[in-house]
């Protein structure tokens, strides 16, 4: 039996490997697990819902999964799923007071394919306040903070998910993404996150089953693991209308055979934008690291244009229709619990209310346009690198980004115009780590992918990935420093 602390240091691939060679067993895997998390949830917060025990028994019964041998089979491997979504039997808050003592009695369809495919459940993933907010604290549980620099935010809304994998509390995490929950955290902790294409992976009980802006999606320490677990998550859902097919090959042969073929999976020309055009201000500090990150596709030959689509008025446009996301969301809810819900999600649940139906039908064809740009800018580049964040991590007291070198923000979503903006393009996108900031700030690298191309994107990214070494930095020990503006 290996040790615990090294069995945590194992990327998910390798554990899985392992696993199905019978060299280590599921109980191992989780009692390392919670000996980790036990060690270091005081100092970080990630993790605040555990399942341990539903795990173990869940484990017994692994030779009978219909999904064993399937692509994306992760054999009796741990992970963690966001406080968003339901686990029969297991507390699920939403990160609200209204549903502090919520204990659903069926699993969330992604759930039941990811335990039906050999997933092990052992925890809820800490979240803000139905996910909405670029901080990962609610009133529930706390505060999560980032292992990098105890006193900055891991960002949010997959906060909890983003510091359970760079502690190596788990090998994998589920996380969500609307305007930027799953790549944020990615990035300021310096794991990858992929927003897969909508209709990629089920969202199953959402009551928004006909929107493309809210996916679910995985989270991992390295690009390898990202393509495993998006194996495990693909395929079709009768609960979902938007779900497709998973592909041919899987994700993870498309991986494998992009790093024992490098040239022939090069991207031939990419784009790169380290603003949109103007259209998000970027902190210097940001600006620095991705400009060295984009480099490296230089050194591999690869001509590196700057350019992007033409964003017209796409910032506004996703305002008004993340609004209207709000309304189905929170419209009810508002009406019966106004005094527990926090003000942000109010004022963009009002906002929607207030919308005329001009305004609405603005902002659909606002992103029909865009789109089409979209769609013919790709047919010129293969991939789009830009910034994930705007700003490196800042003060986890700090519950939004006020602005970015002199400029104000009006309201927290003018935050996350690098990603909010790349959500209405439907197309995949991942963050990357991309290096550090002068004083040791995680700075992601967003990469997005041709309309649908999931497989083509990871491929990429893998091969960017390969080149910087960032990822055997992974699992750390939080690390306890002073706050930084």
């Amino acid at each position: 039996m290996a040790a615990s602390t090294e069995l945590t240091k194992l990327t998910a691939r390798e554990a899985v490997r392992l696993l199905d060679m019978g060299e280590v067993s599921p109980l191992e895997l989780i009692d390392a697990a919670a000996a980790r998390i036990a060690e270091l949830e005081p100092a970080v917060n990630a993790l605040p819902t555990l399942c341990l025990d539903r795990a173990r028994e869940a484990a017994k019964t692994l030779t009978e999964r219909a999904g064993k041998g399937a692509p994306g089979w992760l054999a009796g491997l741990p992970v963690a799923i966001k406080d968003l979504m339901d686990v029969k039997g297991v507390r699920t808050t939403y990160a609200s007071p209204i549903y502090a003592n919520h204990v659903p009695d069926r699993s969330h369809p992604l759930v039941e394919k990811i335990e039906d495919r050999g997933g092990l459940v052992i925890a809820k993933s800490n979240t803000p306040e139905f996910g909405a907010g670029g901080n990962t604290y609610n009133e529930v549980f706390g505060k999560t903070r980032n292992p990098w620099n105890t006193s900055l935010t891991p960002g949010g809304s997959s906060g909890g998910a983003a510091v359970a994998l760079a502690t190596g509390e788990v090998w994998l995490a589920h996380g969500s993404d609307h305007g930027g929950s799953l790549r944020g955290p990615a990035a300021h902790t310096s794991v990858v996150g992929l927003r897969p294409s909508p209709g990629r992976v089920t969202r199953g009980t959402s009551n928004n089953l006909f929107s493309p802006s809210s996916v679910e999606g995985p989270m991992a320490r390295n690009v390898p693991d990202i393509a495993l677990f998006l194996d495990t998550m693909a395929g079709q859902c009768p609960r979902d209308p938007m779900s497709r097919p998973a592909p041919e090959r899987s994700f993870a042969g498309t991986v494998d055979a992009a790093l024992a073929d490098k040239k022939a999976w090069w991207p031939k020309r990419v784009a790169f934008s380290p603003d949109l055009g103007g259209v998000a201000p970027i902190s210097k500090a940001v600006r620095g690291v991705i400009g060295e990150a984009v480099r490296n596709f230089e050194t591999l030959g690869i001509p590196v244009e700057e350019a992007c689509p033409e964003m017209g008025g796409i910032g506004e446009a996703f305002q008004i229709l993340r609004a209207m996301i709000f309304v189905v969301n929170h419209g009810e809810r508002l009406k019966t619990h106004r005094h527990q819900i926090k003000p942000d999600i109010i004022w963009n649940t009002e906002k929607g209310l207030a919308l005329s139906p001009e305004e609405i039908a603005w902002a659909e064809r606002e992103r029909a346009a865009f789109y089409r740009g979209v769609a013919d800018f790709f047919e010129t580049y293969d991939l789009l690198v830009l910034p994930v964040t705007v700003l490196p991590p800042y003060d986890v007291n700090k519950t939004r980004i006020d602005g970015v070198d002199g400029v104000k923000f009006d309201n927290y979503i003018a935050a996350s115009a690098t990603t909010s903006s790349i959500t209405l393009t439907a197309c995949p996108s991942l963050s990357l780590p991309a290096g550090f900031t002068e004083d040791g700030r995680p700075v992601g690298i967003q990469v997005v992918g041709k309309p649908h191309d999931d497989a083509g994107l990871l491929a990429a990214a893998a091969l960017l990935e390969d080149m910087t070494g960032l990822a055997s930095k992974l699992p750390i020990d939080p690390r306890a420093g002073e706050p930084i503006d």
